[in-house]
């Protein structure tokens, strides 16, 4: 008989960023963050046979974020960006064990657009943020029996 564990989600995640000359700042407070990655690939084919082998193409790191205009974060994000700053993204556990990885970098991004948000009566102004990165490393708490580290150049 096959069981499976109850999975609960208790975790708090946190997001950082580090720039060359400031140690690594939270994110916060950050109503969002989606990192996405794209590992292009597709099957080669032949007139005589399907299947025969892969074609990869170049993979991709994008990610956004939308965070609070409140204290220094908006502020900092949005002067990596208009002066072009590399930086590293770290999505981390702050609070709790459920995640899957002990963290997720994403390193020397750049961002492409930042979008400030409309000020109303009710609620903070936010800011979202979205750009590329140029590698990420992910650090699962299991990998599989035949892989020692997941990296993208």
């Amino acid at each position: 008989m096959v069981t499976t564990p109850t999975l609960d989600w208790n975790t708090r995640l946190a997001v950082t960023f580090t720039s060359e000359k400031e140690g690594p700042i939270s994110i916060s407070p950050i109503d969002s963050f989606t990192p996405t990655f794209s590992l292009n690939a597709e099957p080669l084919h032949s007139i005589e046979a399907t299947h025969m082998g892969v074609i990869y193409q170049p993979q991709s790191m994008t990610f956004s974020m939308t965070v609070k205009a409140v204290g220094n974060v908006a502020g900092q994000l949005t002067a990596l960006a208009m002066a072009g700053t590399p930086f590293d993204i770290t999505l981390l556990e702050n609070a709790g064990d459920d995640w899957s990885f002990n963290s997720v970098l994403m390193a020397n991004c750049i961002i492409t657009s930042a979008g400030p948000s409309n000020v109303s009566i009710s609620g903070a102004p936010g800011a979202t943020f979205s750009g590329f990165s140029l590698s990420a490393k992910a650090d699962p708490k299991l990998f599989p029996k035949d892989q020692t580290e997941a990296v993208l150049p």
